[in-house]
C-alpha cells in the first residue's frame, strides 16, 4: 500500500504544481496540458510496477457496468459537442450581447442579466462551455466600458458552477458520480433541484453583498453587433440538444443508457448537418470547429486517474477511506470531505476516487448527491478545485486581466461556505 499511496500522492502534487508553474508543454506543434502528462506518467509507473495488471484495467474498461469510464467519457464528450456546436454558430455570444444591450448604462442590471443568462444556459449545456464563451466576452466589454470586470467574472463563474448541479449533464463530475452509482437522469434532477435553487439564491445574495459598491458607477453603452451563424444549422442544433436532454430524462423507463442517447444525438447531428450543408453547397465549418474544440485532454486524464484509483482499490486504501467516512451523517461527511478533497487534487480525480469509495462502502444515496455538491461547490474555493477554475484563470491571463490566486481565495471562502451550507440544507430537505 505504501508504494501506491506515495505514487498517487506524488502524481497529484505534480499535477497541482504543473498547473501553476508549467500549464502547457510544447511537443513539436502540439501544446499538451502538463497536468495530463503528470497523471499519465503516474498511471504508467503504477502499471509498470505490477501493482495493477493490464488485464484488470482492460476488464474494467470493457465490462458492462455503470462505472465503465469509457461510457462516462462518451456521455460527457457527446453533450459537450452538442453545446460547442451551438457556440460555433454564435448562439451563446448572441445571448450575451442581448443581455448587454438590455442593460444600457446600468451595471446593476447587467450584473443580474448576466447571472441569470449564465445560470439558464449552464443548466442545459455545460459549465465548461459557458465559461469558455462568456469569460473573453466579459473581459472585452469591461475593458471598453472602463469598468471593473471582477463582479461580472465572479458572477459568471459562480453561476456556472452552481447551476451545473441541476442536471446530470452540467458537469463531468455529475456524470461520473451519478452514472457510476446507477442514478437515473430523472432521479438525479428530483434530488438536486432544491439544493441547486437554494444555492443559486444564496450565491447571488452573497455576490451582491460583496460587489454592490463596485456596480454603482454608470458605464458607457457598448455597441457590439449580435451575430448568429447559419440559422438552419442553429435550429437543428437547438432541437437535437433539447430532444437529447428530454430523452435522457425518460431513458430509465425504457432501460436505455444515457451515453447511447447522447452519442446517437451527436451522430444524427453530424449526418443531418452534413446533408444540410451539401444541399445548400456550403462547408459545414461549425462541425469541424466543434470537433477541434472538444476537450480531448480529459480522455487520458480520466483514464489515468481511473488506473490510479484501481491501484488504491487493490492496495486496500479505498476501503480504509470508506470505513472512515462510514454510513452515518453522509451529507456532512461526504459533502464536506469531497469539497476539501477537490481543492487538494482537483474535482475530477476526487470524483473518480470517491465513486470507488461510495461503491466500496455501499454508501447511501444521499452520500452520492453530497459528493456531487462537493465536486461543484469545490470550484468556488481555489482555482485548482475544478477544471473550470483552471480554464477560467488561464483565460484571464490571456485576456490581460490582472488576477491573483489570493484574490480568488479571499472571495472563494466568503462565497463557498454559505453556498455549501445552502446546498447541503436543500439536500437534507429532499432526502
Amino acid at each position: 500500500m505504501t508504494f501506491t499511496l506515495i505514487l498517487c500522492g506524488a502524481t497529484c502534487l505534480f499535477m497541482i504544481l504543473s498547473i501553476f508553474l508549467y500549464p502547457t508543454v510544447k511537443v513539436g506543434k502540439l501544446h499538451l496540458d502538463s497536468y495530463v502528462l503528470a497523471a499519465l506518467t503516474g498511471a504508467l509507473v503504477l502499471l509498470c510496477s505490477g501493482r495493477v495488471s493490464f488485464g484488470h484495467i482492460l476488464e474494467k474498461m470493457t465490462e458492462n457496468s455503470a462505472v465503465n469510464p469509457l461510457k462516462i467519457l462518451c456521455l460527457f464528450l457527446s453533450m459537450t459537442f452538442l453545446s460547442v456546436f451551438l457556440d460555433e454558430l454564435g448562439f451563446f455570444s448572441f445571448l450575451a450581447v442581448k443581455a448587454l444591450e438590455k442593460s444600457g448604462t446600468n451595471q446593476k442590471k447587467l450584473f443580474f442579466y448576466l447571472y441569470f443568462t449564465v445560470s439558464v444556459l449552464t443548466v442545459f449545456t455545460s459549465n465548461d462551455v459557458i465559461i469558455l464563451t462568456f469569460t473573453p466576452f466579459i473581459c472585452y466589454f469591461s475593458k471598453n466600458a472602463g469598468i471593473d470586470p471582477l463582479p461580472y467574472l465572479f458572477a459568471e463563474f459562480i453561476a456556472a458552477n452552481t447551476w451545473s448541479m441541476a442536471l446530470i449533464i452540467g458537469n463531468p463530475t455529475n456524470i461520473y458520480l451519478a452514472t457510476s452509482s446507477g442514478v437515473s437522469f430523472f432521479s438525479y434532477f428530483s434530488a438536486m433541484l432544491l439544493p441547486t435553487v437554494l444555492t443559486g439564491l444564496v450565491a447571488l445574495l452573497m455576490l451582491w453583498l460583496l460587489f454592490r459598491k463596485k456596480l454603482q458607477k454608470p458605464m458607457e453603452i457598448q455597441r457590439k453587433k449580435a451575430f448568429l451563424g447559419d440559422r438552419p444549422s442553429l435550429i437543428l442544433g437547438i432541437l437535437l440538444l433539447s430532444s437529447c436532454t428530454v430523452t435522457m430524462a425518460v431513458s430509465s423507463y425504457f432501460n436505455v443508457e444515457m451515453w447511447i442517447i447522447s452519442l446517437g444525438a451527436v451522430l444524427l447531428l453530424c449526418v443531418l448537418s452534413a446533408i444540410l450543408s451539401l444541399c445548400r453547397r456550403r462547408r459545414p465549418s461549425e462541425l469541424w470547429g466543434a470537433l477541434k474544440r472538444l476537450p480531448y485532454a480529459i480522455i487520458p486524464f480520466v483514464l489515468s486517474m481511473f488506473v490510479l484509483v484501481l491501484g488504491l482499490n487493490e492496495a486496500g486504501f479505498t476501503g480504509l477511506v470508506a470505513e472512515f467516512l462510514g454510513r452515518e451523517q453522509p451529507l456532512l461527511r461526504y459533502g464536506l470531505s469531497s469539497f476539501l478533497a477537490a481543492n487538494v487534487v482537483n474535482n475530477i480525480p476526487m470524483s473518480v476516487f470517491y465513486s470507488s469509495v461510495l461503491e466500496w462502502g455501499k454508501a447511501p444515496l444521499p452520500a452520492v448527491y453530497a459528493t456531487v455538491i462537493g465536486s461543484n461547490i469545490g470550484a468556488f474555493l481555489t482555482p485548482i478545485g475544478a477544471l473550470a477554475g483552471i480554464m477560467w484563470s488561464g483565460l484571464l491571463r490571456n485576456c490581460g486581466v490582472p488576477f491573483q490566486n489570493r484574490t480568488f481565495l479571499k472571495y472563494g471562502v466568503l462565497l463557498s461556505l454559505p453556498a455549501m451550507g445552502a446546498a447541503l440544507l436543500g439536500l437534507f430537505l429532499c432526502m
